[in-house]
């Protein structure tokens, strides 16, 4: 008996739409993911001799992972934390040097780190600095916001609150809450898409680590790394209300007592720090075994500390202090100037990692030669930095009316907001070298688009539009060009905004000087631009959030974006978006392998575009004797296209090499109109290639009686209305053979 189990792409389908029936009843799974087929194939196994010749057809859909939840567009402004989780799994392919992968991971890790204690920074910098202690301290600023005037010291509403350590105290809680929403969303998520457990199997020797038995199941680096980051969180709003109150009472002639405590909760914070830092250094994933433990003691202990420190820092705060006034800014600037420098310091070491890993398995087709990891996580570092100085930039705009009576926020915040239109000003010049290069590449693909068709009659439309599409399409192998450039222009714009920065700290009579004024003057126009770009950017995140609790079109845009950045596990950042291939890729591992084994029969796996990777990934969970009895169907596929050249250390070549030996067999189809799927670029070996010759889209030129009317261009789409898809899984059930017994020797005599 043959199975064939369809697994769909990005955007999502219905089983309907899959099965191509109207009428399908659900075998297996519940509103999240399940298996359906046809309502006439729901008892096929009990009548084997109906299907001789044609397979029983499943559908196994996930969609709801990714786009069905409208609540998941607002992972959005949690873009960073996804971006540097990619960079984990972006390494280069060497295997042989375990101790510079594990120092791959861990600088990753701090990466990470930096970012969530950049973004709490920031919270910090908006309701502790801005709010609490320059509008509420400024009788101009307090009048304009009556919300803030039982805050204000100058105010007749103004009380108890009014003294500065109790304002920073009260507005604690809002960097303090946001700590607390990322923790709860980051276990509730866990709980609802990524406990699964995986098919238990025994590793296999020099096999690629997406057959590790844990692979899909990190559980227990997860909670680790949400109790470090969760503590990280804690404590740094506990440092940027103690920083304030320590400084006043350590002023000559301060109060002794206050000055003790001051010091005694320094410490502990720092201690603290020391150990969340190490939470973090620790060993990363365990992936060669099904690690179901968990650290207890260490997940509930370290959060629990850094609340319990915050409190007492916010105790410590909130005594009274006679004469202590809120003047200026708090001092954020070296805070920030610290995590700047320090992500560039991880940054280049890691650069310098992936440089020497890539250096001894050279892989022609990796993308930016290796380097993809260390330039995503400059990207997450970049858009961390600019998300946080342009929205401190706009908060601090709104609340200061007439731009005078507020210090405004720290000087590095407000030139990183003046970097984001340039940098938009470089993509757009990106953009424009893109467009000329594939209009170039659509005037070449005419004379084969030509070739194609001979002997048909010409339209000129009708070629210019295929070959433009063909054009566009090969956009997707610029990628690395984009990104390229991309960092280029981060990297120099970074360094001139703390440059910048730093020399607007320390020429304080720079004004006089002309250049510095010309500079000064664009800056500060830059800037501007760029707090309103990041403002229109933030209404623009929460108009499509709205949007997606109702239109179900614009979920499925936004699961698009999760289908591509969530399927890898959380292994850098726990507050990452939830992987979905930790319940997708067991659920079709155990389907396949439960299947197999009680019908004895034959399985073919047939995967589109992300499906496709999820197919392989499943492949990989299996054990080699259900392996050998699954044909393997793409189309579609960015395996090699895109997870090949940009996670070389897990879809490299030798992989997917790997992959076509394990399985009975596998087929790949793709088209020059598809602008994510591609060649797989594998040979042969014994049997035919892996590879189909590119289909024909569209399938037919012009009209004809097969086509009266005008053929569309599929592109990404349709793969299964190709007559070429029903020919290639006929020959691949063809060649999946039950494997027989062997006879039986007789017995001797």
């Amino acid at each position: 008996m043959d199975l064939e189990l369809l697994v769909h792409g990005v955007g999502g389908s219905t089983p309907e739409k899959m099965l191509g029936d109207p009428r399908t009843v659900r075998i297996t799974g519940d509103d999240t993911a399940a298996v359906f087929r046809r309502t006439g194939d729901a008892d096929a196994e009990t009548r084997p001799g109906d299907y001789r010749g044609r397979p029983v057809r499943e559908a196994y859909v996930w969609c709801n992972l990714t786009s069905g939840n409208a609540s998941r567009a607002l992972w959005l402004l949690l873009l960073p934390f996804m971006v540097v989780n990619l960079a984990h799994w972006m390494r280069p392919a060497a295997q042989d040097r375990p101790r510079t992968v594990r120092l791959y991971g861990l600088l990753v890790r701090l990466a990470g780190l930096t970012l969530t204690v950049l973004l709490v920074a920031a919270a910090c910098e908006v309701a502790l600095d801005l709010a609490a202690w320059q509008c509420a301290g400024t009788a101009a600023c307090a009048r304009r916001h009556t919300w803030l005037g039982f805050l204000s010291p100058t105010g007749a509403t103004g009380g108890w609150w009014s003294a500065p350590g109790r304002r920073l105290a009260l507005a604690a809680l809002v960097p303090a809450a946001l700590t607390g929403l990322l923790w709860y969303l980051s276990h509730r998520t866990w709980s609802a898409y990524e406990s699964t457990r995986p098919l238990a199997h025994d590793a296999e020797p020099g096999h690629t680590s997406l057959g590790s038995p844990g692979f899909w199941y990190g559980r227990r680096l997860v909670a680790r790394l949400r109790a470090a980051h969760t503590a990280a969180g804690l404590l740094t709003v506990a440092a940027a209300v103690l920083a304030p109150a320590a400084a006043f009472d350590r002023r000559p002639g301060g109060p002794a007592l206050l000055d003790a405590a001051g010091r005694l909760l320094s410490c502990a914070l720092a201690v603290l720090a020391v150990a969340a830092v190490g939470v973090v250094c620790r060993r990363g994933r365990t992936e060669n075994l099904l690690d179901q433990e968990l650290d207890r003691h260490l997940v509930r202990r370290l959060p629990l500390g850094a609340l319990a420190l915050l409190v007492l820092v916010a105790l410590y705060a909130g005594w009274s202090r006679p004469g202590w006034r809120s003047v200026g800014r708090l001092a954020g600037d070296p805070a920030f100037g610290s995590l700047v420098l320090a992500q560039g310091v991880l940054v280049i070491a890691l650069g310098a990692v992936a440089h020497d890993l890539h250096r001894r398995l050279p892989d022609p087709r990796a993308a930016m030669r290796g380097l993809g990891g260390p330039a995503v996580a400059l990207l997450a570092c970049a858009l961390g930095g600019v998300m946080s100085g342009g929205v401190a930039q706009r908060v601090s705009d709104w609340l200061d009316g007439t731009g005078s009576s507020l210090a405004g926020p720290p000087v590095l915040l407000t030139w990183q907001a003046s970097v984001i239109p340039p940098v938009l000003a470089v993509l757009l010049a990106a953009a424009g070298w893109l467009a000329r290069r594939t209009s170039r590449l659509g005037r070449a693909e005419r004379a084969d688009v030509a070739l194609d068709h001979v002997g048909e009659p010409e339209d000129t439309a009708r070629t210019r539009r295929i070959a433009r599409v063909r054009a566009m399409a090969a956009l997707t192998d610029r990628a690395p060009f984009v990104v390229t450039v991309l960092c280029a222009a981060t990297l120099v714009l970074g360094a001139g905004a703390l440059a910048g920065a730093f020399a607007t700290g320390r020429t304080p009579d720079a004004a006089a000087d002309r250049t510095f004024a010309l500079v000064h003057g664009a800056a500060q126009a830059s800037q501007a631009l760029g707090s309103w770009l990041v403002g229109l950017g933030f209404i623009l995140f929460v108009t499509w959030g709205r949007r997606a609790y109702k239109d179900a079109s614009a979920r499925r845009t936004i699961g698009i974006l999760w289908d591509v950045g969530t399927f890898w596990p959380r292994a850098a950042h726990p507050f990452a978006p939830p992987c979905y291939a930790e319940r997708a890729v067991p659920d079709l591992t155990w389907r396949m392998d439960t299947w197999i084994r009680r019908t004895g029969g034959r399985l073919v796996l047939s995967g589109h575009s992300q499906g496709s990777v999820l197919a392989a990934a499943a492949a990989w969970q299996l054990t080699p004797s259900v392996r050998r009895r699954v044909a393997l169907l793409t189309y579609g596929s960015p395996l090699e296209r895109l997870y090949g050249r940009w996670f070389p250390a897990h879809f490299g070549p030798a992989e997917l090499a790997s992959l076509h030996r394990e399985v009975a067999c596998w087929r790949n189809l793709y088209r020059r109109t598809d602008p994510i799927g591609g060649p797989v670029r594998i040979a042969g070996g014994d049997g035919p290639a892996v590879d189909h010759t590119p289909l024909k889209d569209p399938l037919a030129y012009g009209r004809s009686p097969g086509h009266p009317l005008p053929a569309p261009i599929l592109g990404h789409s349709d793969y299964q209305a190709d007559p070429a898809f029903a020919e290639e899984r006929k020959r691949l059930l063809a060649r999946l053979r039950p494997e027989l017994p062997g006879q039986r020797p007789r017995p001797a005599g």
